[in-house]
């Protein structure tokens, strides 16, 4: 017999969640047969099994939060069954599965309290509710992600309890706070949303935010990508996009205001030299800002394809911790989903990000006589006002845009 452990994932993370069981108690596995998921506040990995034998019990159910080194299963040997003609003193199968199942259930599930079956709560605020006869439906959880812990139970009991005279009966009534006779869906975050929760909360608590604004005129952008598109495409096997230009732009910009290429460290800035830019994509489980490493020293093609393979990774939930951490400043595209303008939040500790939004036909003043309508995109940046003045945000979006509308120069400043 081995026991099954949740496996060290990271400095950063101490916790998981178990997103989801694969295999069922009493199936045989083999080794390397991926047995459960399990769900981190940056990403997913699968828990495989170490050798050959049969998932003999599952310690941990499906949304309970574990930890590091913790054992969540265990994996016996096979067993083979009884030659022919031969007398055996076990329960037949069936029997014998029967017989088994209420211990079984008795180790996995904590036993349920009336009107506790469905609450989401850790095995030891169950095991104290039920020595102390209270119905976990009744205790508010702390847990941003709903679940009820040890401490939530401990804190209903010090709450003054209702009187125990009988109340008068009373009709049924909807669950609050949801509006009676309506229909609703309630649900429980997943551990990452829950995070990403917390982290935008947190950024706008502690950081001074302010955002400025701008606007491109992407003609000479959209001119050399039709000319270029194919050739490009056919000689480096990925797309021309929008990325590539924009993440040369702000480290052209970055390399000329290097204090929105930095961070706070108590009482300290910590300018970086060095340009790993995230680029914010939406997954099924929320935004993800995976990092494009060192990208003054990359080229088009090579900023295209490390975008598209993240991309994939994260919308796979195959993202691992080192493509996510250490970024300097971030990219976010509101304008693949029709975001004409926003206000982009920080991605702590960065002190900058860059808000793309969606290109649009307007009416440009060429001259004090002359017009045309020119395809124009906002762009916003949120930064820290605490280390960077307003003079400086401005000028570093003006340099952006200044890029932008003169490809040629990315060359020589990107």
């Amino acid at each position: 017999m081995s026991d099954i452990k949740v496996p060290e994932m990271g400095e950063s993370i101490t916790e998981g969640t178990i997103a989801k069981w694969v295999v069922k108690q009493g199936d045989q596995v083999k080794q390397g047969d991926v047995l459960a998921e399990l769900e981190t506040d940056k990403v997913n990995i699968e828990i495989s099994a170490e050798e050959d034998g049969v998932l003999s019990q599952i310690l941990r159910q499906e949304g309970e939060t574990v930890q590091i080194g913790e054992v969540i299963a265990t994996i016996g040997a096979s067993t083979g069954a009884p030659a022919a003609g031969s007398v055996s003193a076990e329960p037949k199968p069936a029997e014998k599965q029967e017989a088994q199942q209420p211990a079984v259930q008795a180790a996995a599930e904590p036993k349920q309290d009336s009107g506790s079956s469905d609450v989401a709560a850790s095995p030891a605020a169950r095991k104290l509710a039920r020595e102390l006869g209270i119905d976990l439906s009744k205790v508010n959880a702390n847990d941003p992600i709903g679940r009820i812990r040890q401490e939530d139970v401990k804190q209903h009991t010090d709450r003054p309890q209702a009187s125990s005279q009988p109340a008068a009966p009373k009709a049924a009534a909807a669950p609050a706070p949801e509006v009676p006779g309506k229909p609703v869906l309630r649900q429980p975050m997943s551990r990452r949303r829950a995070t990403i929760a917390n982290r935008l909360v947190e950024a706008q608590r502690t950081a001074a935010m302010l955002t400025t604004f701008n606007e491109v005129d992407m003609t000479a952008i959209m001119d050399v990508r039709k000319r270029r598109k194919q050739s490009f495409q056919e000689k480096h096997d990925v797309n021309l996009g929008f990325m590539s230009f924009f993440t040369k732009a702000v480290v052209g910009a970055l390399k000329q205001f290097p204090l929105l290429n930095a961070e706070i460290q108590g009482e300290d800035i910590l300018v970086k030299k060095f340009y790993d830019i995230g680029i914010a994509v939406s997954a099924k489980e929320g935004l993800v800002v995976p990092v494009v490493r060192d990208a003054d020293r990359l080229g088009f093609a090579e900023i295209e394809k490390q975008i598209v393979e993240l991309a994939g990774k994260a919308r796979s939930n195959k993202l691992a911790l080192s493509d996510l951490q250490g970024g300097t400043f971030t990219i976010t595209n509101g304008g693949t989903f029709g975001s004409l303008l926003s206000t982009p939040i920080l991605n702590a500790p960065q002190v900058g990000i860059l808000g793309m939004h969606k290109i649009q036909l307007r009416p440009v003043a060429i001259d004090a006589e002359r017009s045309e309508n020119r395809p124009m995109m906002y762009i916003a940046l949120s930064y820290d006002h605490r280390i960077v003045d307003g003079s400086d945000a401005v000028r570093f979006l003006v340099t952006v845009k200044s890029l932008l509308e003169d490809p040629e120069t990315l060359l020589l400043e990107g």
